[in-house]
């Protein structure tokens, strides 16, 4: 790790991690087209729209474009003009990227025979093609890649797991996380945590997050990171109280229902308004978020952290 990753550290359980990301992955995702294909044509096109355009106008423009010019070959060929023309049409932002495109495809079948190069370090080569393209590239079309880092995938990592503002910490952690040979999965995954449930505004339990066990922003209710400077209130809040839980369960193999209660609030009686039926409540919540084990035996309640 960089000298500036000493002061945080990835969770000790990094395999609960990354299975937990990727089943949540494979349970329930976003299904861009592009995901269903390995065909690296098919991958790069679809990476060249999505720059600074929203992914429901490219659904429709790449699979338009992919019609009219099904392969490398077929690009190569085409007029130029025809394929910025197409851009246009679409308001895919800036005409540079469909000649760049059209370059790359030319590249592809004069140079390569047709095949695309399957490293980050040679689909650089491409014309217009930046090295989170083509690691995007080599992740999807061969499972050949590194961990991404982007926006988003940094949002994550900080909040998750207080990695510093540094880009090469986010590298390091990014690196760290992914499971090897697994370049494919991990990337959309990680990438769909950032796009869905760790979002500027947070959606952990609306969107399940599957790191909310070892989330520090879960358990703190600070969301902040570095695309999101300011701070949300959560003071005396449900989230709040949720995140001390967690926190608290995590420090201790388990808790009988009152023990927890006066170690998550200071007011917490028995019979009180924010007593057992408070805490059973939040229990509750959280038992069906699969984040907590209850154990009920009679008049008794004892709760641990899910494994």
């Amino acid at each position: 790790m960089t000298a500036g990753a000493q002061e945080w550290a990835l969770p000790d359980d990094l395999e609960g991690v990354r299975e937990a990301l990727i089943a949540w992955y494979e349970a329930d995702h976003r299904d861009f087209p592009w995901r269903q294909t390995d065909d690296p044509y098919a991958i790069l096109v679809s990476e060249v729209m999505s720059q600074q355009t929203q992914l429901g106008r490219v659904v429709d423009a790449w699979g338009a474009f992919l019609e009219r010019w099904p392969t490398t070959a077929d690009l190569a060929e085409a007029d130029r003009a025809d394929v910025v023309g197409f851009w246009t049409a679409h308001s895919l932002g800036y005409n540079n990227r469909a000649k760049y495109l059209h370059e790359a495809a030319q590249q592809v079948e004069a140079e390569y025979d047709g095949s695309f190069p399957d490293t980050p370090d040679e689909l650089q080569e491409l014309m217009g093609v930046g090295p989170y393209t083509a690691n995007a590239v080599a992740s999807f079309a061969f499972n050949n890649g590194d961990a991404v880092v982007d926006t988003n995938v940094k949002r994550v990592l900080y909040r998750a797991f207080d990695v510093p503002d540094d880009d090469g910490a986010f590298e390091d952690a990014a690196s760290d996380l992914m499971p090897a040979g697994r370049s494919r999965v991990w990337n959309n995954a990680i990438m769909e945590l950032g796009g869905v449930a760790c979002e500027q505004t947070p959606h952990c339990d609306e969107a399940g997050c599957p790191w909310r066990e070892w989330c520090g922003s879960y358990t703190s209710g600070d969301f902040t990171a570095p695309d999101v400077p300011t701070q949300p209130s959560f003071e005396g809040s449900r989230r709040q109280f949720r995140g001390r839980v967690i926190a608290t369960l995590r420090e201790y193999d388990e808790l009988e229902l009152d023990t927890l209660g006066h170690r998550v609030r200071v007011d917490y009686t028995p019979d009180g308004e924010y007593g057992r039926e408070w805490l059973e409540g939040l229990l509750a919540d959280l038992e069906s978020d699969g984040l907590v084990e209850l154990d009920r035996d009679g008049s008794s309640l004892v709760a641990r952290l899910h494994r």
